[in-house]
C-alpha cells in the first residue's frame, strides 16, 4: 500500500500503530482561493523512482499508487504466475474518481488556455478503470477485470466481490482493492462547495468535529481460498469471512442508520456470525457531524447491548479520507490490527458526544486480542459495504 503514513504496509503500520497523524498543509495544490488547507498526502512520491518515462506518460497518479501498492502485494504473497494462474485470477479495483488530475489539468488546458486540442492519452489516463487494466497487463492476468465505482465505498465493494468470486468458484485468486487522488484545484473547489471539509483537523465522534479531512493513496490486497494459500506455503495475513452490502435509498448525501445497519447484519450473516464475536470496528468514520452520528445509531442498531463491549476507531483521523480507496486502507489497517493485537486509535479526539456513544478508543493505540473485526464504508448515494476480517492463528 501508500499512503500518507508511509509508501508500504509497514511504514503504514508503524504510525498507524503510534496514532501518528498525517494530516497538515496541502502542498500540492495552491489553496490561497480555499476555505480549508489541510490534507492528508503522500509525501515524497517520485513516480521515477517506479516507472520509465513511458509508463509515467500512460499513468495518472491515482493508478500509479495503485500499480506501486499492487507491485508490494504481490511481491509479499510470493506469487508465482503460471498460465493457468493468470487465466484464474481476477483484479477488482475501486476509485470514486479516476484520473483526477488528468481531468482538471485538460480542463485548464482547454478552458483556461485555450489550447485547441488535448493530449492523446487524456483518456487512457483519466478513465477509472485504468488501474486494473494496468495491473492486469502487468502480470498477464486474462480472468475477470473490472473497477467499481460507488463513491467512498468503491474499495470495499470491490474486495467484497473479489471474495465472494473466489468462495464461488469463479477464480483461485484475485488482486482487489483501491486507489485515489483528489488533491486537483478544481476537485477540491468542489468538496470546499459541500461544506463538509474540517478547517483544521479530522475529529472522528468528537464533539465538537467539524468535518473531514481529503487524503489519497492506495491498497491492493491479494486474495486466494484458505486451500492455495496453505498449499502453497504463503504466509497468511488474515481472512475474510463475510460481506455486506446494501442502499439507503433514501438522500444522495445524507445517511440513513437503517441501511447501514442493514450491511453489517448482512455481513455478519454471511460470514455465519452472531454480533457478539466481533470485537472492533473500523468504522467509516469521516468526522462529519451527520455521518459519525448515523454510524453510532447504526452499530447501536445492528450489536445491541454488545455495543458497550466493542472498540470502534476511525483510522481517517490519521490517514485521511481517501474515497474511493478508503476501503481498501482501512482493510489493510483492520488485518494488521487483529495481527498484532493492537487496536489503532481515533486520533485528535477531544470531547466526548453524547450522540457518539461509543468505545471510540481515544487518541492512544491499544493492546486487545480479537478473533473478529469489521471494517465499515458508507458512500455518497447511500452505498454501504461491510467487510468482516478474521485473526489467523
Amino acid at each position: 500500500m501508500i499512503s500518507s503514513l508511509g509508501q508500504n504496509a509497514l511504514q503504514f503500520w508503524d504510525r498507524l500503530s503510534q496514532g501518528i497523524s498525517a494530516i497538515g498543509p496541502i502542498g500540492s495544490v495552491d489553496c490561497s482561493r480555499l476555505r480549508f488547507r489541510n490534507g492528508a498526502e503522500v509525501k515524497g512520491f517520485n513516480p521515477a523512482d517506479h516507472f520509465d518515462e513511458d509508463q509515467s506518460r500512460v499513468l495518472d497518479r491515482f493508478a500509479q499508487f495503485g500499480i506501486v501498492a499492487a507491485r508490494e502485494a504481490v511481491k509479499s504473497a510470493g506469487l508465482e504466475w503460471s498460465p493457468r494462474l493468470c487465466a484464474r485470477t481476477g483484479v477488482i479495483t475501486g476509485s470514486a474518481l479516476g484520473g483526477q488530475g488528468t481531468e482538471d489539468e485538460s480542463f485548464a488546458e482547454l478552458y483556461l488556455r485555450g489550447a485547441p486540442r488535448l493530449h492523446p492519452l487524456s483518456i487512457p489516463r483519466i478513465m477509472a478503470n485504468a488501474l486494473a487494466s494496468h495491473i492486469s497487463m502487468q502480470y498477464s492476468i486474462t480472468g475477470p477485470v473490472y473497477t467499481v465505482a460507488t463513491a467512498c465505498s468503491s474499495a470495499n465493494h470491490a474486495i467484497g466481490q473479489a471474495f465472494w468470486l473466489i468462495r464461488q468458484g469463479m477464480i483461485d485468486a484475485a488482486l482487489a482493492g483501491g486507489s485515489e487522488a483528489p488533491f486537483s484545484f478544481g476537485n477540491l473547489k468542489a468538496w470546499e462547495a459541500m461544506r463538509v471539509i474540517a478547517p483544521d483537523t479530522c475529529r472522528p465522534f468528537s464533539k465538537s468535529r467539524q468535518g473531514m479531512i481529503l487524503g489519497e493513496g492506495g491498497a491492493i490486497l491479494v486474495l486466494e481460498s484458505r486451500e492455495m494459500a496453505i498449499s502453497r506455503g504463503a504466509v497468511i495475513l488474515g481472512e475474510i469471512s463475510g460481506f455486506g452490502m446494501s442502499s439507503d435509498a433514501y438522500h444522495l448525501t445524507q445517511p440513513k442508520p437503517e441501511g447501514a445497519a442493514q450491511a453489517m447484519r448482512a455481513a455478519l450473516a454471511d460470514a455465519g456470525l452472531p454480533p457478539e464475536k466481533i470485537g472492533y470496528i473500523n468504522a467509516h468514520g469521516t468526522g462529519t457531524a451527520a455521518n459519525d452520528a448515523c454510524e453510532a445509531a447504526a452499530i447501536a442498531m445492528t450489536f445491541g447491548s454488545h455495543t458497550d463491549r466493542l472498540a470502534v476507531s476511525s483510522t481517517k483521523s490519521m490517514h485521511g479520507h481517501a474515497l474511493g480507496a478508503a476501503g481498501a486502507l482501512e482493510a489493510v489497517a483492520t488485518i494488521l490490527s487483529l495481527r498484532n493485537s493492537l487496536l489503532p486509535p481515533t486520533a485528535n479526539f477531544i470531547d466526548r458526544d453524547p450522540l457518539c456513544d461509543l468505545d471510540v478508543v481515544p487518541n492512544v493505540p491499544r493492546e486487545a486480542s480479537c478473533e473478529y473485526a469489521m471494517s465499515n464504508s458508507f458512500a455518497f448515494g447511500g452505498l454501504n459495504a461491510t467487510l468482516v476480517f478474521r485473526k489467523w492463528c
